[in-house]
């Protein structure tokens, strides 16, 4: 149980009225969107800059592990406190601070949410461009640990590449500024280091990020195939003919199914996939892809082509992609991923292989997934009320890991490592890989105080570099 001496600091240093320890918020935040529970000793709530680092050398003082969260929306556990560590929540650090639309920069607090960013700069003609699924309710800050993605990063990258300038409270209180705003800032790329680190470099309490301008001309297109392996084929065909969409996203037919039912927007519910694909650019450039798009679904076995012919039948395709993880409920109450990333050559082999696994298992799967990149979101439909459940799904979600990485792909495309495929490290990383990754993360937080037990797996998250050769990474 947490000390009475590390609550007192805390209410000391934030205010008594935002430091929780009942039974009731502690047991809310033990966990995150994913299918794992922790244990938070104390839940607190800063709300400036100063306040976080207080919290920090609160943990450091009572040797006490702490754990940045943003919304909960991470599906890796990568939010999940450990051992009654502090929960540091920058929920009530909302704010957008200034937006230069000249400069296409903003800087906003990391309880900003995704969607919340892009609404701001709308009327200026300008988004942030990395939109997880979960953009109306997870955070940037989340986005900024977890090295977030989303359908439009196939041609515009991920978090990482939106990301110009971080103020970061390290581990031991220290207020540093990670990158800046010149174009090339001297010395290492501390940054790029930072964004996608899972919390345990320290926490973000700014976060200057890049807008994008807003294309002229966005055209959305909706493709259906007779089987997944014709589908997938397209995906490779169209990037092959030398263009890259603003997005490639693929559903198969149980999800399209379950799409349809809660959204009403005449998808094609027979169709063993559909494919969703949005060009944007200058008018002719755009209506010359869609033109080249139509044929090589056509020459790959496409039923039909649908190009939506308004703003509200975008937004409608779109949403039924984006609440895909929601419509499952209709089916059954939970479900389970991971977000593995394989060559998109391998697609329609991975694919084949994830409905074979699912089958031995007894087991449902809705295949929804960003086709453009090989980024794959198997769902694993379940009720967790039924005996013996967890472990097949479990099971199951192993064997698609380990699919994926014979495939020559890699553990994950954006929901992070965190504690769900931590002991899987291995598979995919050497002992001097691990041992290098646990040097870096040992050169920001010596004490490993900073969400600990997370990502490297026993052996590498210590820091223990003993044992590998002089220069071995060098």
């Amino acid at each position: 149980m947490i000390s009475a001496a590390v609550v007192d600091d805390l209410c000391a240093a934030v205010g008594r009225d935002r430091v929780r320890t009942s039974a009731t918020e502690l047991n809310l935040y033990k966990r995150d969107a994913s299918t794992m529970d922790g244990s938070a000793g104390v839940v607190c709530f800063p709300t400036t800059t100063e306040e976080v680092r207080q919290c920090v050398l609160v943990a450091g003082r009572h040797a006490t592990p702490f754990v940045a969260r943003g919304s909960g929306t991470g599906l890796a556990g990568g939010a999940v406190p450990l051992d009654e560590a502090i929960v540091i929540t920058t929920t009530k650090m909302n704010r957008i601070l200034s937006v230069d639309a000249a400069s296409c920069l903003a800087w906003v607090e990391p309880g900003v949410l995704n969607l919340d960013l892009t609404k701001h700069v709308a009327p200026l003609g300008l988004h942030f461009a990395p939109d997880p699924s979960s953009q109306q309710s997870c955070s940037i800050g989340g986005n900024v640990a977890n090295n977030s993605g989303g359908p439009h990063c196939l041609a515009d990258g991920v978090t990482s590449a939106h990301v110009i300038a971080l103020e970061v409270v390290l581990a031991d209180g220290q207020v540093v500024m990670l990158g800046g705003e010149d174009p090339e800032p001297d010395g290492y790329d501390l940054r790029g280091a930072f964004v996608g680190s899972e919390g345990m470099f320290g926490i973000a309490t700014r976060i200057c990020v890049r807008l994008s301008q807003n294309a002229p001309d966005v055209r959305t297109m909706l493709l259906d195939f007779a089987t997944v392996e014709d589908g997938a084929e397209t995906v490779s065909a169209i990037i092959a003919a030398g263009m890259v969409p603003a997005a490639l996203e693929m559903m198969d037919k149980l999800c399209v199914q379950a799409v349809e039912a809660y959204i009403h927007a005449g998808l094609p519910t027979e169709a063993a996939a559909v494919l969703l694909v949005e060009v944007t650019g200058l008018p002719h450039g755009v209506a010359a892809d869609v033109v080249r798009i139509s044929a090589i679904g056509k020459q790959h076995g496409a039923g039909t082509v649908r190009i939506a012919q308004d703003e509200a039948e975008r937004a409608l395709l779109w949403k039924g992609r984006k609440t895909a993880f929601g419509a499952i409920a209709r089916i059954k109450p939970n479900y389970y991923l991971h977000d593995t990333v394989v060559p998109r050559r391998k697609l329609p082999e991975v694919l084949n292989e994830v409905y074979r696994i699912v089958e031995r298992h007894d087991l449902l799967v809705l295949n929804v997934f960003h086709a453009g990149d090989g980024n794959l979101h198997p769902l694993l439909v379940f009720d967790r009320r039924e005996p013996g459940v967890m472990d097949r799904v479990h099971a199951a979600g192993e064997e698609i890991v380990r699919v994926s990485i014979a495939a020559g792909g890699v553990l994950s495309g954006e929901h992070g490592i965190g504690l769900e495929k931590r002991d899987f490290m291995p598979w995919m990383f050497s002992p001097v890989d691990l041992a290098a990754q646990a040097a870096l993360r040992f050169a920001f937080d010596p004490d490993g105080l900073a969400n600990p037990h997370k990502v490297l797996p026993s052996g590498s998250s210590c820091g223990d570099i003993s044992h590998v050769p002089e220069g071995a990474w060098i």
